[in-house]
């Protein structure tokens, strides 16, 4: 198990433009990381995924990931690698559990090689693990957080060699956690659209775009992290998707695969950074962008991706993926007179509030659902669109398309 994992070998010199305009340390924010906090916890409020039935239900599960890439030489052409690789994990349940959970963890540490170097403390290669077992959680006390009697925590955490998150980093899951579960939103009336034609009254128009726009580049869903981090039950076999947590410490299939498999393990981990590196401007994004240029669209382009491939289109992002569920200030330009929001659901609705808010026609623009491998059909409905709002059910790409022939009906495609 050694550090740096090669991610890209031996890249081109267009791939290497890519990198240093867009995703090294020069760029107009640290594409470089790579972030991800999950914490599913079992309450009142999450009964249906957590299967919570009353007060002595009270088991948590956290992930937080915070890796790094960079350039790397290789024989020949500079290499993009993983350089830094930070996973946290932490459960909470009854202790009957957590004592299983225990014996299973070092029996797994045993089994897939790992050496102990101190109390808690194991080594393979160049990643380092750090496992305790606690009956308070120093965060809990912190936040005067209390736990069940009998409950306590194990916590576990893997860093590559010479790996040292700051504290602030540290923190950030428990800053989440404070915060409470997300609350859904109570649907309105929304009208439903064959297409984006009512948007033409409405221009000029801004956009705000989710995983929708990234999925038809060719990006795995969001639900393709779930599922390499185990954060929910896998329920749907094609989809590899499902809404039950996983929140049972004994056999954790996160732990199981990092102690097990640890360098295949390790090397998945990389996927998702892979594939946004590797994703090509799509062609409604380039559509948009000539609507910018012709003074129908308006900026900044509000993006939930972290793909770069708004940037990577001449747009200038305002990024607005937060873990503390609170956004940053939005910039809604002064001549905007509607908000377009492209392939976006559930917890991230803050900006199209601002929008309403503002006296913004909201539009979203979302299939509401996609195909399975199968050809069958995953229904997946928007969360709470508005009294007000336009839903068009459609996929970026077509509704893009048919909004610029709407436009400028002597355009073509490129």
């Amino acid at each position: 198990m050694q550090f740096p994992i090669t991610v890209i070998d031996q890249l081109d010199e267009a791939q290497l433009r890519k990198w240093h305009d867009f995703y090294g340390v020069t760029a107009d924010r640290p594409r470089f990381e790579e972030e991800g906090i999950w914490r599913r916890t079992q309450q009142e409020e999450t009964a249906a995924n957590s299967g919570w039935s009353g007060e002595g239900d009270a088991r948590r599960r956290i992930v937080h990931y915070w890796h790094q890439y960079g350039l790397v030489d290789t024989t020949a052409a500079p290499a993009l690698a993983m350089t830094q690789m930070y996973l946290y994990h932490s459960v909470a349940a009854p202790l009957a559990e957590i004592e299983v959970a225990w014996e299973e963890n070092h029996a797994m540490l045993a089994e897939g090689g790992w050496k102990k170097v101190g109390p808690g403390r194991f080594e393979l290669g160049d990643l380092r693990v750090h496992m305790i077992r606690v009956e308070e959680h120093p965060e809990d006390l912190r936040a005067g957080r209390w736990l069940p009697a009998d409950y306590e925590v194990i916590d576990t955490t893997f860093t590559s060699v010479n790996t040292f998150p700051p504290r602030a980093i540290r923190r950030r899951p428990w800053e989440v956690l404070t915060h409470g579960v997300r609350v859904k939103d109570t649907p309105g009336q929304p009208v439903y659209a064959d297409d984006l034609a009512q948007l033409t009254d409405f221009l000029p128009f801004q956009v705000e775009v989710g995983c929708g726009v990234s999925y038809e580049a060719g990006i795995p869903p969001l639900h393709r992290l779930h599922e390499m981090y185990h954060v929910n039950e896998i329920e749907d076999e094609q989809l590899r998707k499902g809404f039950t947590f996983v929140l049972a410490p004994g056999r954790d299939p996160l732990l199981a695969e990092m102690f097990l498999d640890t360098e295949d393990k390790v090397a998945e981990l990389s996927d998702m950074y892979r594939a946004c590196f590797d994703a090509e401007v799509t062609p409604a994004l380039r559509t948009l962008r000539r609507m910018e240029e012709a003074g129908h669209m308006v900026g900044p382009f509000i993006t939930n991706n972290f793909d770069a491939l708004g940037a990577r289109a001449g747009f200038e992002e305002q990024f607005m993926r937060r873990y503390d569920q609170r956004i940053p200030p939005v910039t809604f330009h002064p001549e905007a007179k509607a908000l377009v929001v492209l392939g976006l659901h559930a917890d991230r609705r803050w900006v199209a509030k601002r929008a309403r808010a503002a006296g913004l026609k909201v539009f979203l623009v979302d299939p509401e659902g996609f195909p399975r491998p199968d050809g069958t059909w995953f229904e997946y409905p928007l969360e709470a669109p508005q009294t007000g709002d336009v839903v068009v059910r459609q996929t970026a790409a077509v509704a893009i398309s048919e909004l610029e022939q709407l436009l400028n009906p002597n355009a073509t495609s490129a």
